[in-house]
């Protein structure tokens, strides 16, 4: 095993769910930056399937995607793993904090547009919790 894959066990690892390409690709480089590991899906069906096959510690997911939304997304999330961390990123807060929506109770909401450093400030706290 090399030095990078030590350091990279080490990473908390995040997966995310984000149909917007650009925001997408700049999610990554703020959360790669900030020293976690970044896998990234355009919808949450992708984000899902990856998510049986490994553990992550935080699930950061758009709320609307296509092929499965991302309250979905999380409420599976939740049940493979009980421990990971949800962050929902979204232009629609209040569709995440409606109660009827059935979102995993302890996620966050991030709306947007939000600054890069409020995302990985979150995203640490939720990590350090």
């Amino acid at each position: 095993m090399s030095d990078a894959d030590h350091k990279e066990a080490a990473m908390p690892k995040i997966l995310l769910a984000e149909d917007d390409n650009d925001m997408r690709r700049f999610l990554v480089k703020a959360l790669e930056t900030a020293g976690y590991a970044v896998t990234d899906f355009d919808n949450g069906l992708s984000a899902y399937r990856r998510l049986r096959e490994e553990p992550y510690e935080l699930l950061l997911t758009d709320i609307v995607m296509p092929e499965m939304d991302g309250i979905e997304l999380a409420r599976r999330a939740a049940e493979l793993d009980p421990d990971i961390k949800i962050m929902f990123i979204t232009g629609f807060a209040a569709v995440a904090l409606n109660p009827d929506a059935n979102a995993p109770k302890d996620a966050k909401v991030l709306s947007k547009p939000f600054h890069l450093r409020d995302l990985v400030n979150e995203v640490q706290k939720m990590l350090a919790a």
